[in-house]
């Protein structure tokens, strides 16, 4: 099965105390948890990136519904309160770390959020490894690629992931883009760099199609209910914004038929 479209989650906390600034991007551990469940109650099987790379260059196959679970940042919340439960479900999932900011605090977050919450230190990274769950890299500093020179773009790329390889000990092939900032330049950066596939911001299932380079991913928000979730899995978008998306194009249609009816 190679010509799948796959859902690739995008999370970043998860926490049973969501900071109010942070609240959009921060599933709570029951929401958490009970949309685990679900993968699980409809037979999604979490793969990692390696395993979608290989199997778009032609390799094996995918899993009749594969997933791929990310979590963008590395943020310690995610170790402590989603693990447990990627655990319970023998879930495998992609962890997308900030090289130059491991065991300190998300500052990235201060100028615009005036709050920053805790990074997993290098020995949760080890084990998280150790326990089968991919690390990849999130730059060094997580700044906003296309804002950099050229130079300091391929430094955030070039030394990200050779600082996650030297304290993990194996190759780091996976990259997302910090705030999806990505465009001609970056990519191209990117893949100077080494880096197999890398994950965007466009929200959208992921289809055999899609630049390893730019792959489509579904954000995961706090706000969204269980309903949401299950619409995001199948469509990409939440359910409001499937019926939304729906009603916009029967009105435009209708539009065009009575246009063309005068």
């Amino acid at each position: 099965m190679t010509r799948a479209s796959v859902p690739i989650l995008m999370y970043h906390e998860v926490t049973p105390n969501p900071h109010p600034a942070f609240r959009r991007y921060s599933v709570t551990v029951r929401e958490f948890a009970r949309q685990m469940r679900w993968l699980a109650a409809f037979g999604y099987q979490p793969i990692d990136m390696e395993t979608l790379a290989s199997v778009r260059l032609g390799h094996g196959q995918l899993p009749t519904r594969p997933v791929v679970i990310t979590f963008d940042d590395g943020f310690q919340g995610c170790v402590d309160h989603a693990v447990p439960v990627l655990r319970a479900h023998r879930f495998t999932a992609v962890f997308y770390l900030v090289a130059g900011l491991m065991g300190e605090t998300s500052r990235w977050l201060l100028p615009e959020l005036g709050m920053a919450l805790p990074v997993m230190g290098w020995e949760a990274a080890r084990t998280l490894v150790a326990d089968g769950y991919q690390c990849g890299a999130h730059t060094v500093t997580h700044p906003r690629l296309t804002g950099l020179d050229a130079s300091r773009c391929r430094a955030e790329l070039v030394d990200g992931r050779q600082r996650l390889e030297d304290e993990l000990g194996r190759p780091v092939l996976h990259l997302a883009y910090p705030y999806g900032s990505v465009d001609e330049s970056v990519q191209a950066a990117a893949a100077a760099a080494g880096y197999l596939t890398a994950c965007s911001t466009r929200p959208g299932l992921s289809g055999p199609d899609d630049d390893p380079l730019a792959l489509r991913r579904v954000s995961i928000y706090g706000h969204d209910s269980l309903i949401d979730f299950a619409c995001r899995l199948r469509n990409g978008t939440a359910f409001r914004e499937h019926i939304s998306q729906a009603l916009g194009g029967v009105t435009r249609r209708f539009r065009k038929r009575t246009v063309s009816a005068q």
